[in-house]
């Protein structure tokens, strides 16, 4: 199903600025989904002309089968993320983290566990849009699987790469992940941005509002009027991408990460 590895499979773009990026897919999709804002957070650059390195790691149970992912515990995700982290680390100075989704919850997990200098989060999943999701855990034993939730693109003829089926197993794995990241945002204190989709059927507005409010950090949270869940596919990529490269090439520059005006 996922036979590109050139366009699904992880993505390193290296770099020998003093800041590393980690960026995030979401669940049951690749890294197809967030190559495009990859790149453009490759451009930035410091004084010297130096690009930041970038890291897309394919998350396991992703770019294979449903089945597979329905046998991953969320640890997994967690320490495959560390992983490309301390490789980060290893190259750089200062990391930032960000993710799409599911890769939001996971890079705010990372945020609060590790020495991060900036955040960028496109509508991380911490509060679902459906709540019978809660139930997760009661039904997979019964119901293996349900229709997949990927491709909530509002822009015509684009289709987001993502499983045919949701398995309800992997669903409650990231019910846990997505619980444990809420308890654990008051230990993140860098910088983050928020893009937020005014319209997304898949996660909740709530997920923004709960970083904003619980979050040590600074947070700006930036609406997208244009796009869906996906955003980093949408009409309002350009904009996320813009803002994203921008506060990168901020840090490398030793300015500070926040954007003075997001808009």
């Amino acid at each position: 199903m996922f036979s590109d590895q050139q366009l699904h499979g992880p993505l390193h773009l290296p770099g020998s600025s003093s800041v590393g990026v980690l960026l995030l897919h979401g669940f049951t999709a690749t890294t197809a989904s967030v190559r495009d804002w990859a790149h453009a957070v490759h451009e930035a650059t410091d004084d010297a002309g130096a690009h930041p390195g970038v890291r897309v790691p394919l998350l396991p149970g992703h770019g294979t089968q449903w089945e597979e992912l329905a046998e991953q515990p969320w640890q997994a995700w967690r320490d495959a993320v560390d992983e490309q982290y301390w490789a980060l680390r290893r190259e750089h100075d200062r990391v930032v983290v960000g993710g799409l989704s599911m890769g939001g919850a996971l890079a705010l997990h990372t945020a609060a566990r590790r020495e991060v200098t900036g955040v960028l989060l496109v509508n991380p999943a911490l509060s679902l849009v459906n709540r019978m999701a809660r139930f997760s855990h009661l039904l997979s034993p019964v119901v293996a699987s349900l229709p997949g939730i990927g491709g909530d693109v509002k822009k015509e003829d684009v289709l987001e790469s993502t499983y045919d089926r949701t398995p309800l197993a992997a669903v409650a794995q990231l019910n846990v992940l997505m619980h444990r990241t809420v308890r654990m945002l008051p230990a993140i204190t860098a910088p983050t941005v928020v893009f937020r989709s005014e319209v997304d059927h898949i996660v909740s507005g709530d997920s923004a509002d709960l970083v904003a409010e619980h979050s040590s950090g600074d947070v700006r949270v930036v609406d997208l009027q244009n796009s869906y869940h996906v955003a980093t596919l949408d009409h309002d990529a350009p904009l996320l991408e813009r803002i994203s490269r921008d506060a990168v090439q901020r840090l490398s520059r030793g300015e500070q990460f926040l954007p003075e005006d997001p808009s």
